[in-house]
């Protein structure tokens, strides 16, 4: 039997910071207490670091199959690791596209044995495959994510009636991205006829407006409504949006929302320094937006914590405005972006573990994850507040090996990452440990 003693930690866990040891038997957190010991465990001195569960990311886009050029399963579940994420839910927009039930088994078969973090996938709704949605069992995945904004392929769900359907019959969580496409075609054509093709990356959140984000979700929380459907609206960004989401414990809702770190640290003052490295989909917007979500999260009217993680190359982001594709890598940074919010009073360390670990755990169902309780999964991160992280290009994990970070210095690092009760990252490097699992759902419609 494999065992590890943390002893000497911080533990942010379930609403409160208190002094404790926590030891780890195989895969499974054994006993939490103070002044444990065992002889036969290999033992990890936290010196006061904060131990926490490992965040649970309800939405990356690791790009395999057929995107792998960007990134991998293999490598960004790796850089995900050394971030502090434990557990991923990957999106369905690959190729190709997670929309029939065998192509989710496929990507489940593809996974098995790479990931350093443990898995789950999406199923993908579109147009023209709502017998497979209606086929699907709880289990298969972690949720239908349904793309009600401009998209690629045919991964637009755009027929109303179709869409009415999904909410209808969806036997999981629908999770949304939510931008109005005629609005997005109409800010593009105003945007052309002003600068021609040469837009600047600071018209994107006027292109992607806050006007597109509401007429998209106050559209799909109305169906929600209507057919008492579960919903997790995606990728919040916008001030407006906000006063349709209840204050409630999650526990209370049946439509639940999320913000992501970069939304949460960037506002539109660093496109003039940073250009397509912060254009993602929805649009990182003006600083009382911002604002805006991190007074939500406070109130509980935000849910969740998640990153959005979706890498291009470098080449492909140095295009001009229409042609630079929109997303941003984050993974390895997400937990040390929080901390830093963490340490200016915007959050509290108790929120961050809340939102970004227990959250996701409930509201998906994930089994025995997301929490540090006896005999569950060991999924842990220790955290250390005090030696601060710089973000060089040289220590980046993830494939497209750029960062919209570079070059800024977080004020805390990750000290080691523990999933299943292997370690994964320690001392500023992977141990090369394959430690991801399936994760398994229980949450039903």
């Amino acid at each position: 039997m494999s065992k590890i003693l943390i002893t000497n930690a911080r533990l942010i866990n379930e609403g409160d910071i208190r002094d404790a040891d926590v030891l780890i038997e195989n895969d499974r957190i054994a006993k939490i207490g103070t002044g444990l010991s065992s002889d036969s465990a290999s033992v990890i001195d936290a010196a006061g670091k904060f131990l926490m569960p490992g965040m649970i990311d309800d939405q990356v886009h690791f790009r395999e199959p057929g995107m792998t050029q960007k990134g991998d399963l293999a490598t960004e579940s790796a850089a995900a690791a050394a971030g502090g994420i434990t557990s991923f839910m990957d999106m369905p927009n690959v190729n190709p596209q997670t929309t029939t039930r065998a192509a989710l088994r496929d990507k489940y078969a593809i996974a098995e044995n790479r990931c350093t973090a443990n898995y789950g996938f999406y199923f993908g709704a579109t147009n023209g495959n709502i017998e497979e949605v209606k086929a699907l069992q709880v289990g298969d995945g972690c949720g239908i994510k349904a793309f009600m904004g401009a998209s690629t392929g045919d991964m637009l769900v755009d027929d109303p009636e179709i869409l009415e359907k999904l909410f209808q019959h969806a036997p999981l969580m629908v999770v949304t991205h939510c931008e109005y496409s005629p609005t997005i075609w109409d800010n593009e054509a105003k945007a052309r006829a002003k600068y021609g093709e040469d837009v600047p990356f600071s018209e994107h959140p006027h292109i992607r407006s806050a006007e597109a984000c509401l007429a998209s979700s106050s559209m799909a929380i109305e169906m929600a409504r209507r057919h008492d459907a579960l919903l997790h609206v995606l990728h919040l960004t916008t001030a407006i949006e906000m006063d349709q989401f209840s204050n409630a414990h999650r526990s209370q809702k049946r439509i639940t929302a999320e913000v992501c770190v970069h939304h949460l640290w960037f506002d539109e003052s660093r496109y003039e320094e940073l250009g397509s490295r912060i254009k993602c989909n929805p649009a990182i917007k003006s600083s009382n937006d911002r604002a805006a979500l991190i007074t939500a999260l406070n109130d509980s009217r935000i849910d969740i914590i998640a990153t959005d993680h979706a890498p291009h190359t470098e080449s492909e982001k140095a295009a001009s405005y229409f042609h630079a594709p929109a997303g941003l890598p984050l993974v390895q940074h997400a937990v040390l972006t929080l901390f830093d919010l963490a340490a200016s009073g915007e959050l509290s360390h108790e929120l961050i573990v809340d939102r970004a670990c227990h959250a996701p755990a409930d509201l998906f169902g994930v089994a025995e994850r997301g929490y540090v309780r006896e005999g569950w999964f060991a999924d842990l991160v220790l955290v250390d507040a005090n030696k601060p992280t710089l973000v060089e290009k040289s220590k980046l994990l993830s494939k497209c090996h750029w960062s919209p970070f570079e070059g800024h210095e977080f004020s805390a690092s990750i000290d080691t990452t523990i999933v299943n009760g292997e370690i994964v990252y320690r001392d500023g490097g992977l141990t090369g440990n394959i430690a991801g699992r399936k994760l398994e759902f229980g949450r039903a419609r």
